[in-house]
């Protein structure tokens, strides 16, 4: 299996010696400068595939390239194609997560949902039968169709209703669906249809599974930007207060549990590499977007369609890996700590 590994792209070395996890991001002018860099650095990068098992993300112009860091303090600073759309697909898995972890509370998730890797490709159905059919985490597809059957309502439209005015609260503007991708998804889930089928026939979950994998496939269907995704992650940076509009969109404790489940399978059974090379939760979409996240800082946000055999944007993992480094976001970064250790 391939496994992520980046050659040479750390960050400069005379300001590694600062860039740890711990405290706050670097002034305005610093991370516009990285983020230029970043988005210079990588935008000739070729590497990886468009999505082409949608049809209507197959067209979609494989050198777009966005990059957008929101901080806690609500500043957001972007470059290059941060506010071009697309749709959100398996990104949104993070977000819903968090909606309904705020919902039914952080046993009945662990319990009926689950929080560890499946080792497996996110849309893998052996997974559930070797699991005695649980979906094991709510960021591969079984797992976020479990998650979106918890969504209140007596019907498709109010159940929607409610994930769509979740995730729009997370960026702080009205998002909308994208009608071609959803039309494109629906005429070819067929997949997640059958692993709805086989999660309802353990006992997995008791709302309507067709009704419950439209509401799936509508979510993956809403339309963001780079932008939208570093705001979004900067909410559960920010211990779920969205930074840009103040609106407390989920409880801190909700927030922990949603990163937690983002950094043991965010990027599937690439997740423990992704944590070994950039050290921040993070999830990616088979569009092209990525969100990573730095708890108490903020969030990036990146688009870039070309992706990695797992299904993850190659661009987006580059530029996350340089920033990582060159804005002290990766969590396991550390100094020694300057007090005398002699008495010690």
């Amino acid at each position: 299996m391939d496994t992520l590994h980046i050659e040479g792209d750390n960050a400069p070395t005379a300001f590694q010696a600062a860039a740890v996890s711990t405290g706050t991001l670097p002034d305005a002018e610093r991370v516009r400068s990285f983020l230029n860099e970043a988005h210079v650095r990588y935008a000739g990068d070729l590497s990886g595939e468009v999505a082409d098992y949608i049809p209507a993300l197959a067209g979609v112009d494989p050198e777009l390239f966005g990059l957008s860091l929101a901080g806690v303090n609500g500043a957001v600073t972007s470059s290059g194609d941060a506010r071009v759309e697309f749709s959100i697909q398996s990104i949104s898995k993070a977000f819903v997560f968090a909606l309904i972890d705020q919902l039914v509370g952080h046993d009945t998730i662990r319990r009926s949902v689950g929080v560890n890797n499946t080792g497996l490709p996110f849309n893998s159905i052996m997974a559930i039968e070797l699991n005695d059919g649980s979906p094991m985490n709510a960021m591969v597809n079984a797992g976020a169709i479990t998650a979106t059957s918890f969504a209140p309502g007596n019907n498709v439209e109010s159940r929607w209703e409610f994930v769509l005015d979740g995730l729009s609260r997370f960026a702080g503007r009205d998002l909308v669906i994208d009608d071609e991708v959803y039309r494109s998804e629906s005429a070819n889930n067929g997949r997640n249809r059958a692993i709805a089928g086989l999660l309802n026939s353990y006992g997995a979950f008791s709302a309507d599974p067709e009704e419950t994998v439209d509401v799936y496939t509508r979510q993956c269907s809403v339309r963001v930007t780079a932008e939208d995704l570093a705001v979004m992650g900067a909410t559960l940076a920010d211990g779920g207060v969205n930074p840009v509009t103040g609106d407390q969109v989920v409880n801190a404790s909700v927030c922990r549990d949603t990163l937690a489940a983002l950094a043991a399978a965010g990027l599937y059974e690439r997740s423990g590499d992704w944590l070994y090379e950039i050290g921040m939760p993070g999830k990616s979409g088979v569009s092209g977007g990525l969100v990573t996240i730095s708890p108490g800082k903020g969030a990036l946000g990146s688009y870039a369609p070309r992706l990695d055999p797992a299904g993850n944007s190659v661009r987006g993992q580059r530029a996350a890996h340089f920033l990582s480094g060159a804005l002290g976001l990766n969590l396991f970064s550390s100094l020694p700590h300057p007090a005398d250790r002699s008495t010690l």
